[in-house]
């Protein structure tokens, strides 16, 4: 029986905070003005992209609050001048964010970030002890242009472990008839099939996930996140579609079986009033690749996109994945936007010699 990771936790109160100033857990009440925090930061770094309100609601307190262990820290005249949050991503995980606001000194930046990423470092660590692990990997994850944020983890311990090109590609005249133009014998891509009340079945959600885990099983930082997990963590975000899910199904010997999958979701309108689609995750079963399932599966979610009078796919990439997955976007019309950088640290309780089970610990 797997311990409930939630189970007996107690609360952890940032400690050495400046005299006057307080944390707590976000509320309702907090969500524009966090949102506000969110918009200042980003303008900030140059080309960090617009905001998305309700991914922020439910991050700061909705659907996607479940997860996280997160505080507010508010100066002495109550204003919200720091978000933290802790994410509990899967075992051996830990998601840390922070946004800080940037009208800051840089002094006072430094202090509160000292004391907020010590704050998620032992919440990391009481989640990981509820689910019975030694340790866990710290996780953050930080735009190229964002030196402020850089400065701070370097001396908390955190390293840079890799870069991930956040890319795009706008919609092109034909795209809805991609699929019939470069159809592939013995591959076929279809969404994941629904019952009469429109709810998925289960076996093509189990079937997308064991696509995915498989196909990341030798990436770097690869490690196993469970079935109910997967699903609660894609389910979270605003954007969420159940019929913006695909398998690809390949000819194995007269027999069609799964090859690859893809989960994707809605982006709101751009400037111009346009939703796109972001492609969360794409994978193809090792014994699959270079039957061509990949592109089946790009070209049914370009053509999925075009149809539905989107402007734009978006997805982001390792830059330096073993499939060489970014030559393969760009060859399709993909460019790189930004790209953002994850930096880790690994930590585990007293006495334990296991930081990171299941998962590889460098590239």
């Amino acid at each position: 029986m797997t311990e409930n990771p939630r189970a007996g936790f107690l609360p952890i109160v940032p400690q050495g905070l400046p005299e006057g100033w307080t944390s707590r857990a976000p509320e309702e009440a907090d969500v524009e003005e966090i949102v506000d925090l969110v918009r200042a930061e980003k303008r900030e770094v140059e080309g960090s992209g617009t905001v998305e309100a309700d991914v922020v609601a439910g991050e700061a307190v909705g659907q996607g609050a479940w997860t996280r262990r997160q505080v507010v820290v508010l100066d002495p005249e109550g204003r919200i001048r720091v978000w933290a949050r802790v994410h509990d991503r899967a075992a051996g995980r830990t998601n840390v964010d922070l946004t800080a606001d940037p009208e800051l000194s840089r002094e006072q930046e430094q202090h509160l970030a000292t004391i907020l990423l010590s704050w998620a470092e032992q919440v990391a660590l009481t989640i990981a002890r509820g689910r019975g692990l030694g340790g866990t990997r710290l996780d953050v994850s930080v735009h190229e242009a964002d030196d402020r944020l850089r400065s701070l983890l370097e001396p908390a311990g955190y390293r840079l472990a890799r870069t991930w090109p956040q890319m795009t590609r706008d919609r092109r005249p034909r795209d809805e008839y991609l699929v019939e133009t470069h159809h592939r014998e013995g591959v076929v891509a279809r969404r994941i099939a629904k019952r009469e009340d429109g709810t998925p079945v289960a076996a093509d959600l189990q079937a997308v996930y064991r696509m995915i885990e498989e196909s990341f099983a030798d990436h770097f930082n690869s490690y196993r996140e469970s079935f109910p997990e997967f699903l609660a963590r894609l389910r979270e975000a605003p954007g969420h579609r159940w019929d913006h899910w695909w398998i690809a199904e390949i000819d194995v010997e007269g027999q069609w079986v799964p090859g690859g999958a893809v989960a994707a979701l809605v982006l709101p309108p751009d400037e111009s009033g346009a939703e796109g689609t972001y492609i969360d995750y794409i994978g193809v079963h090792r014994l699959a690749r270079g039957r061509g399932v990949a592109k089946a599966l790009l070209h049914t979610v370009l053509a999925d996109t075009a149809r539905r009078g989107r402007n734009r796919v978006s997805l982001e990439v390792d830059a330096d994945s073993p499939t060489g997955a970014d030559g393969l976007y760009e060859s399709m019309g993909w460019t790189t936007r930004y790209r953002t950088e994850s930096w880790h640290r690994d930590v585990r309780l007293e006495g334990t010699d296991d930081p990171v089970p299941r998962a590889r610990l460098d590239g």
